[in-house]
């Protein structure tokens, strides 16, 4: 399939629109007067548009479902400042002319160099018992294989492919400059934490054709899911001290920092509190920048975002 030709973040409203998207969202509604309607969400790796099928609503409902992609023909109106796309006619993408590149957002840098790097942290942990357990993770081609893919979060941060990736090593930068700053911290416990602290992610969500919960997410959550995979490792590296493997299942399970963020511990090492500020400090600026990037270039300020309950200032 050729690449799109046009990316939602360039619609403008009163254009003709006649592209292909992925369909994130999709229900079929009722007007007051009791007319069928079918509101869409669609995406591309640039961005997310509302889209309203005013028409045969009942008959273009079993065109195509959540997941598909499809070539959708109308045009783009504005609605309480945003841009929507009222459609008059859908068809279905056949999967194999897809190239989900186009429509998933993905990280900047390059995953194979990013994943190096972080594994040139891995290498310079000293602590035998440490290494070998993320050698156990990592030489692990499934674990390292949607590693590489899965986003770092649902909604909130670095929400696309290579996202999980590209903040467990920007987290384990700023772990590395705080253990030179700080004297008596544990420096290969803390990085080893910091690599490992939401390895359970890689099971949590479903990255394929859109990011969402999978059942074990959604029933169980990322926490949980990483310790169980961590203590299945810890029982095959002989001898592990259970000393260390108490502080570093410690690290996993306080990283949200507080029960109400879903942490089932808060921190209560030097280590755990290190570990759960930098994850903060990086989900954060990730966010902010993100959403500064995405909104609309003529104004100082961004919307309002309900997540951080502020206006956000551009400079």
């Amino acid at each position: 399939m050729k690449s799109k030709s046009v990316y939602i973040k360039d619609i403008k409203p009163g254009e003709k629109v006649n592209e292909s998207f992925l369909v994130t969202e999709k229900n079929l509604a009722f007007s007051q007067k009791g007319m069928p309607y079918l509101n869409v969400r669609l995406k591309d790796k640039t961005g997310e548009v509302d889209g309203k099928i005013w028409e045969n609503a009942i008959e273009w409902d079993k065109a195509f479902s959540k997941g598909d992609v499809i070539k959708a023909q109308g045009g783009a109106v504005s609605f309480r400042s945003t841009v929507q796309l009222s459609i008059t006619s859908v068809r279905k993408v056949d999967d194999s002319a897809v190239d989900l590149a186009e429509y998933l957002p993905a990280a900047k840098g390059d995953i194979d160099v990013m994943f190096a790097d972080l594994m040139d942290f891995v290498s310079q942990i000293e602590t035998p018992c440490l290494k070998e357990l993320l050698h156990l993770f990592f030489h692990d081609e499934e674990v390292a294989k949607l590693f590489k893919k899965a986003p770092a979060a649902k909604s909130f941060h670095h929400v696309y492919i290579g996202g999980l990736l590209e903040h467990t090593l920007s987290v384990i930068r700023l772990i590395d400059l705080v253990t030179k700053h700080y004297q008596g911290i544990n420096r290969d416990l803390v990085i080893s934490g910091g690599i490992l602290h939401d390895i359970g992610k890689i099971y949590e969500y479903t990255y394929d054709r859109m990011f969402d919960y999978s059942d074990e997410g959604r029933l169980i959550g990322h926490i949980v899911i990483g310790l169980e995979m961590l203590d299945a490792r810890i029982a095959a590296v002989a001898g592990f001290p259970e000393q260390l493997a108490m502080e570093l299942r410690h690290l996993i399970l306080s990283h949200h920092g507080t029960q109400e963020f879903g942490s089932p511990k808060r921190p209560k090492t030097p280590e755990a509190l290190v570990v759960h500020f930098m994850d903060d400090l990086d989900a954060k600026v990730n966010a902010f920048q993100e959403f500064i990037q995405s909104s609309s270039p003529d104004s100082h300020w961004t919307p309002f975002h309900r997540l951080f309950e502020r206006f956000i200032y551009k400079g």
